[in-house]
């Protein structure tokens, strides 16, 4: 039996270490442990980057679109890690069939939704769409690993 639950915002910063400005999930809709992990960034006019991307015509990045993916999916992984220790961080180490279908702008809701390929203790691989409005804005894969500060030798 899968069981799925949500996280919000103080959940989520206890599991990942981002913090403002950088922190770019703001709640989790959706999580399966293991599986599949749902979640919600709030595009908001008054981020940082749409200062200089670009003043009269504001577009999220594409690599903060692919950050916003990758964190929901570090989530997805750390949670689903039963030998996560104590002060687990995820490392991002390959993107493949990166792929941008249109733009996202102030306003938008980016639903962030993942699924684990293969799922690990140490290295998992995940496939993540970025969609508005149940419209596709991005897409990738991603292949990460989850380590340890006590791993640092």
């Amino acid at each position: 039996m899968t069981t799925t639950r949500t996280l919000d915002l103080e959940e989520i910063k206890r599991i990942l270490p981002h913090r403002y400005p950088f922190l770019l999930v703001d709640r989790i809709l959706r999580l399966e442990e293991g599986r599949r992990i749902v979640g919600l960034k709030n595009v908001t006019a008054n981020e940082f980057f749409f200062q200089g991307h670009f003043p009269h015509r504001p577009i999220m990045p594409g690599v903060l679109i692919i950050e916003a993916l990758a964190q929901t999916g570090g989530i997805l992984a750390l949670l689903s890690n039963p030998e996560r220790g104590a002060h687990p961080y995820v490392y991002l180490m390959s993107l493949d069939k990166v792929r941008f279908r249109r733009p996202v702008v102030p306003g938008d809701q980016l639903i962030l939704d993942l699924e684990s390929l293969r799922p690990g203790s140490k290295y998992f691989k995940l496939k993540g769409q970025a969609l508005v409005e149940d419209k596709l804005v991005a897409e990738a894969e991603f292949m990460a690993a989850v380590s340890h500060e006590e791993d640092k030798g």
